[in-house]
């Protein structure tokens, strides 16, 4: 069997049961991150073989993990926090699994996404996730305007060496938007920021981006 198993984004506690049951009866654990899946495994005192999962070797591993599966034995796929295949690995072997008509199931638990969407005070009831954009500034522009015009909430991943430049295209592409950022989720410096995105681009002139980010956009209102 092949599980996809959800792990925490910040807090251990957010952990589930069924994730750690699973990761303590497979075979296998594949890791995005070997280093701190061990360190998480070491936490809740599990010992098992890990297996590099991740999107540099995504295509080599992932034919391994099938041979595991097509052996008979189970592997779990991890990433270094939340749902594996969200802008994370676990996409392409799920649909290697498929096809060889291995069994698939996922033990699901937290995904930043969701929770910053609930967080950000927008509409939750239909919403479009996007990702991480592209890197250079053109590109990014052309990524956000494909939905310029949805009137779903837009939900975004960003690095913070990225932000204030994302913040920037998203003014310029949709407009003067209610947004909401979020920062270290679930960890004891959580933050949520809302206003408008210029609003926002001032408030990050003067506070200094640091982790990982997830931007709530409102949408277009017609």
């Amino acid at each position: 069997m092949l599980y996809l198993v959800a792990t925490p984004i910040g807090n251990l506690g957010d952990i589930t049961l069924r994730a750690l049951e699973t990761l303590r009866q497979v075979d296998v654990v594949a890791s995005e991150d070997t280093r701190k899946t061990g360190l998480l495994l070491k936490h809740f005192e599990i010992s098992k073989p890990q297996l590099s999962f991740h999107e540099h070797n995504e295509a080599k591993a992932g034919h391994k993990i099938i041979n595991l599966l097509q052996e008979g034995k189970s592997v779990a796929v991890v990433t270094d926090a939340g749902t594996p295949g969200i802008s994370d690995p676990g996409y392409s072997v799920v649909q290697r699994a498929i096809a060889e008509n291995l069994p698939v199931t996922m033990i699901p638990g937290p995904t930043a996404l969701i929770m910053a969407l609930v967080l950000s005070g927008l509409p939750a009831h239909a919403f479009t996730f996007r990702g991480f954009p592209p890197r250079k500034s053109g590109k990014r522009q052309r990524f956000m305007a494909v939905d310029a015009e949805s009137p779903h909430t837009l939900v975004f991943y960003e690095s913070p060496y990225r932000l204030k430049p994302f913040l920037e295209d998203a003014l310029a592409v949709y407009g003067d938007r209610e947004t909401a950022v979020c920062n270290e989720l679930t960890k004891l410096y959580e933050s949520v920021h809302r206003g408008t995105l210029s609003e926002l681009i001032a408030h990050f002139e003067t506070e200094e981006p640091r982790g990982e980010y997830v931007v709530v956009i409102s949408g277009f209102a017609q």
